[in-house]
């Protein structure tokens, strides 16, 4: 039985993430990657190798914001690995029916100045809302940066602006009422409260609702940050794809001694006197872990699936059951359509540029087109009578990801897992059938086609992804990409419940990270770091809190004497 001193479940960016730190703190660690090549929702692959040889596509994500909220790129010195971000401005191009159009660059000032081609007031009112969510984004970064139950680490990571920052949200009484109020509010009552024009609201609702909920959702207000946030810190892609991310990671991690091995499906977390011992994969094979095994897979099915049922029970009693009824799962998913194109998209009835082509594109034609796509999969219906989409063409920015003067584009479509109706059927009972998939596809490209008509004749080869196809591909649990909802009641020290909400487990030295574990899904690497500041702290208690205390003393000095 071959021994590590760690074990990882899963070799996605989080778990890459928390591997290199531990690497560095000179822990052999050991990462099992059920796929054949690691990276979970971000790899570059060329899925279309037949029918489009040279096109390179992101299966998952391909837009990074989060990740530049935290330090994870300069702590881990990951240019030197080979990591290059190609920064995107403008950052969103979003069409309107009427012949308007929204278009974002990353300066404020800039896109005020769009928005006033058509509303004067809108304009002055987008600087006063883009202002209101970067204080907050301020205030809740340094949340973001560390465990939700350490007070050390999170004290540490205010500095002078972001204090100030706090402080100007929470003013006097009424002020900080107010603040709540806006927290308790969803993002359309928040973007009603501002902006009186569609062409605006609508893109606006639909970033929002990247939070994967309908726009009408109550406590989801703080979606704005989609938005705000490419504006500061920005929006960006790894050249050469979000697998460029993977790529100096596995390198980083390689260059310490860590060892992945893919195609091992992890069956069973072996617990001994109720501590995690290592795990067994698939064909029976069993890897130990002296000091810990961490996992990247979602607690329900870690717990509910791969441990038996008695070493949880024996832990907690309650929390299977409280894993079972209390993670809330609102049906949503991804159907992905992947496009190889002889030619860019063109928006001839919106004054064409081809600078709308480098960052996001919306189809939202209005808040209730956006408010459908995702009230609609709550109920298992597909929302393709009029299809609302985010799209990128990648080579808009990047063209190394096609052969020279071709294009890709990625789209993304919200779907139901579960559609109802059609219990039973499909791929693991769904109803998705590829025949489902491909007509749903169809519609999608015959809505874009209304906006740039040259794409249908422009298609070389298409691939498309079902939500039971991605769930079967990377395991999500009923194909959601954000493991659980990134609703108000399950984020912060509620993810995934509040018990285990600090990637510590009641069974000894079990571990969580990943898209299921605070501050949540998408890009950005904070879920590894700080599971392996949890884990150093379990391990180095007085060692690493000295070491954390210092590095909070040194920020806030840093601060205070750069403002002087």
């Amino acid at each position: 039985m071959e021994t590590y001193d760690v074990v990882i479940i899963g070799a996605g960016h989080n778990g890459l993430v928390c591997a290199a730190y531990l690497l560095k703190a000179g822990y052999s660690v050991l990462l099992l990657e059920a796929r054949s090549i690691p990276g979970g929702g971000s790899t570059t692959e060329e899925l279309l190798a037949k029918e489009a040889p040279g096109f390179k596509f992101n299966p998952c994500a391909i837009d990074h914001l989060f990740i530049f909220l935290g330090p994870v790129i300069q702590e881990l010195e990951l240019h030197k690995y080979g990591l290059e971000y190609l920064w995107c401005d403008p950052v969103v191009f979003c069409p309107h029916p009427d012949g308007k159009y929204f278009l974002a660059h990353k300066s404020v000032e800039k896109t005020c100045a769009e928005i006033a081609r058509w509303s004067d007031r809108d304009a002055k009112k987008y600087s006063e809302y883009v202002n209101y969510w970067q204080r907050f984004i301020s205030t809740v970064t340094p949340y973001f940066n560390a465990p939700p139950k350490s007070i050390v680490d999170l004290l540490g990571n205010y500095d002078l602006k972001k204090l100030q920052d706090l402080f100007s949200l929470l003013g006097g009484p009424n002020e900080t009422l107010d603040l709540l109020r806006t927290m308790l509010s969803s993002p359309q009552d928040n973007i009603n409260e501002y902006f009186d024009s569609e062409f605006l609201k609508a893109p606006l609702a639909r970033l929002s609702a990247e939070l994967s909920s309908p726009p009408s959702q109550k406590a989801m207000s703080f979606g704005a940050m989609m938005m705000v946030m490419r504006h500061h810190p920005g929006q960006a892609r790894p050249r050469g794809g979000t697998g460029a991310l993977t790529e100096a990671l596995v390198n980083l991690v390689k260059s310490q001694g860590g060892v992945i091995l893919t195609d091992q499906r992890v069956e069973k977390v072996l617990v001994d006197n109720g501590q995690a011992v290592g795990v067994r994969v698939a064909g029976g094979k069993e890897y130990r872990a002296n000091k810990g095994v961490i996992s990247n897979i979602d607690a329900k099915r870690l717990f509910l699936q791969h441990i038996e049922a008695s070493d949880v029970d024996s832990a907690d009693p309650n929390l299977r059951e409280r894993l079972a009824r209390r993670i809330v799962d609102n049906n949503e998913s991804i159907l992905k359509i992947d496009l190889a194109l002889n030619e860019p998209l063109r928006f001839e009835r919106h004054e064409h540029r081809d600078e709308y082509l480098i960052g996001s594109i919306l189809i939202a034609d209005s808040v209730n087109h956006v408010e459908k796509a995702h009230s609609d999969c709550t109920q298992g219906k597909i929302p393709d009578e009029d299809p609302s989409m985010y799209l990128v063409m990648p080579t808009g920015r990047d063209p190394s990801m096609a052969p020279p003067g071709k294009h890709t584009a990625w789209i993304e479509f919200f779907a139901p897992y579960q559609i109802s109706g059609a219990e039973g059927t499909g791929l693991k009972g769904t109803g998705w059938t590829d025949e489902l998939k491909n007509k749903v596809a169809d519609r999608v490209i015959e809505k874009l086609a209304e906006y740039s008509p040259n794409l249908k004749h422009s298609i070389i080869a298409r691939h498309v992804e079902s939500p039971a196809d991605l769930s079967q591909r990377l395991g999500f649990y009923k194909g959601n990409y954000y493991h659980l909802d990134m609703t108000l009641e399950q984020m912060l020290c509620f993810r995934p419940l509040p018990e285990i909400a600090n990637y510590k487990t009641p069974i000894e030295n079990l571990y969580l990270t990943g898209a299921g574990t605070h501050p949540g899904g998408s890009i950005s690497g904070l879920p590894g770091r700080n599971c392996a500041r949890i884990f150093l702290h379990d391990r180095h208690p007085i060692a690493q809190t000295l070491k954390d205390a210092g590095e909070s003393i040194k920020s806030t000095m840093a601060s205070v004497f750069s403002r002087e």
